[in-house]
């Protein structure tokens, strides 16, 4: 009996990929048991085609793409090296592997020099060295071509490229640009802001004075990116982060072994900056023994890696910042006067913000929605209540203090709205005494006339401290005349004196 008819059985692998996807290989070897033998090897990973001469090889080149040829050195005619000279003349893509059992130095060295050759294997080759080879020479041809491919794209999309940079450029200036620091107008900033840009033009060293968080370092890089360096680095270092000891290394590099622990080359931060901006941060609080190095790179425009004995030159710009007053430190002898006089081309000096308190308001705004992004809550507003509180404290830690303290309302607040009762004791009460610089004047309470008689100007004290207590205190008129050591007839009275009497009836209308 028969048996049924069937399907004839496939042992293909259907997970392998088609043969002609495969890399083609072309062995050359007069021998026709060593094309054999290294048929076997390579046929399960490539596409093979053999020949016995150079001519045959040749041949079979001009109507294939090999990836890689392996060719016997010793062969009647033409030698191996002989014959892959011309392959690298004809088809320089293809890698081109020497096979011989013979180890004649020269032969290596002329395979290496005029022919290009990937690799020597010696006979008897074993067969996983063979595979292995075979396969790093077609991944090694893949990478070539690959990167002559990113070559011609760059080479052909220069103008893109150059449109791309620009475009990075004017980004940069507009995240970083003068106008993006927040000030209203009339504001004590526009002077600084208007000098600062006209000095940006220039190639001179900036000093940048005023008290830690008034944004000395905003300014600084507003100079860099209104200046001819924009499209240079711009590299930042606190001196006062880094112990002295090594604010050097960090600054001018190091050699491998110049220190214990210095395993490797390291590039200071001034040769990363070549062609751009320095910004030292808290220049007053370096050592006399390192303003002697840094005086001497302002000077010369080079500088010694710590270890080296040669020097490399650096083209950069210096803008350093400090909350000290360094004429008074030159004078104490703590800061060096040449070193002074070199940083010193042009000197800035940021307000404090109690002395703009009119920029408290739209800072506190874009303060909300940016913390309020960092923190997952895009949407979180603060209203006029809360700037009223804002306004009247002086802020001895500047705009990073105003950004703390907006965070923490964020944090406690519903997620929607900043009340003042979101904001610490410290500034919901207006606490001055010890937070209060030394010296420093007491709050620069918002909308106080810069001109006017006197009983004119303690009007206007008077009507502003009026509508903070009332603010802090959400219109309880009873709570704000306590506070105020008035009767609520006399709150009244003053609050018709001062046009405040069109407050909201409950919290609920509070804005």
């Amino acid at each position: 009996m028969n048996a049924p008819d069937s399907l004839p059985f496939d042992d293909t692998d259907p997970d392998a990929p088609d043969e002609a996807d495969l890399p083609l290989v072309l062995l050359v070897d007069d021998e026709v048991r060593s094309q054999d033998a290294m048929r076997r090897t390579l046929d399960e990973d490539f596409r093979i085609l053999c020949a016995s001469s150079a001519e045959e090889a040749r041949a079979l080149l001009e109507r294939h793409e090999a990836a890689v040829i392996l060719c016997d050195q010793r062969m009647p005619g033409l030698t191996g090296v002989e014959f892959l000279r011309e392959v690298r003349e004809r088809w320089p893509e293809t890698v081109r592997i020497v096979i011989s059992g013979y180890t004649d130095s020269e032969d290596i060295i002329r395979g290496i020099n005029e022919a290009g050759i990937y690799q020597y294997i010696l006979k008897p080759w074993v067969p996983d060295h063979l595979l292995q080879t075979v396969r790093q020479a077609v991944e090694a041809r893949t990478l070539q071509r690959g990167v002559s491919r990113v070559e011609l794209d760059l080479r052909a999309g220069t103008t893109a490229l150059r449109t791309r940079r620009g475009d990075r450029l004017a980004q940069a200036r507009a995240t970083f640009g003068f106008e993006r620091i927040e000030r209203t107008p009339g504001s004590p900033l526009d002077a600084v802001c208007a000098m600062a840009a006209r000095v940006a033009r220039f190639d001179l060293p900036v000093l940048v004075l005023g008290e830690s968080g008034t944004g000395k370092e905003l300014l600084g890089r507003a100079i860099h990116y209104a200046s001819p360096r924009a499209d240079g680095p711009f590299v930042l270092e606190n001196c006062a982060a880094i112990p002295d000891t090594l604010l050097e290394s960090e600054l001018f590099g190091h050699k491998r072994c110049a220190f214990t622990g210095a395993f490797e080359d390291h590039v200071g931060l001034f040769q990363r900056a070549h062609g751009g901006t320095v910004f030292l941060d808290e220049i007053g609080e370096t050592s006399p023994a390192f303003q002697v190095k840094l005086l001497r790179v302002l000077q010369e425009g080079e500088l010694r890696p710590v270890g080296s004995t040669r020097s490399v030159p650096v083209d950069v710009r210096v803008i350093a910042a400090t909350h000290r007053r360094l004429d008074d430190e030159v004078r104490a002898g703590r800061f060096r006067e040449d070193l002074y006089y070199r940083l010193a081309g042009m000197t800035l000096q940021m307000p404090a913000l109690r002395e703009r308190a009119g920029d408290i308001a739209p800072l506190a705004r874009r303060l909300t929605g940016e913390v309020g992004a960092e923190l997952g809550l895009p949407g979180v507003e603060i209203g006029a209540e809360a700037i009223a509180v804002l306004m009247a404290y002086p802020w001895p830690g500047n705009i990073r203090e105003l950004r703390n303290e907006i965070a923490r309302a964020i944090v406690l607040g519903d997620g929607r709205r900043i009340a003042p009762h979101d904001f610490s004791a410290t500034v919901l009460h207006g606490q001055t005494g010890r937070h209060a610089p030394a010296g420093a004047p007491g709050p620069n309470l918002p909308g106080l006339p810069q001109s006017g008689t006197l009983q004119e100007r303690l009007d206007a004290i008077e009507a502003m401290v009026l509508r903070e207590t009332l603010l802090r205190h959400r219109w309880n008129r009873t709570r704000s005349a306590a506070e105020l050591g008035l009767s609520r007839v006399g709150l009244r009275a003053k609050l018709r004196r001062f046009q405040l009497e069109d407050a909201p009836a409950s919290p609920e209308d509070l804005p």
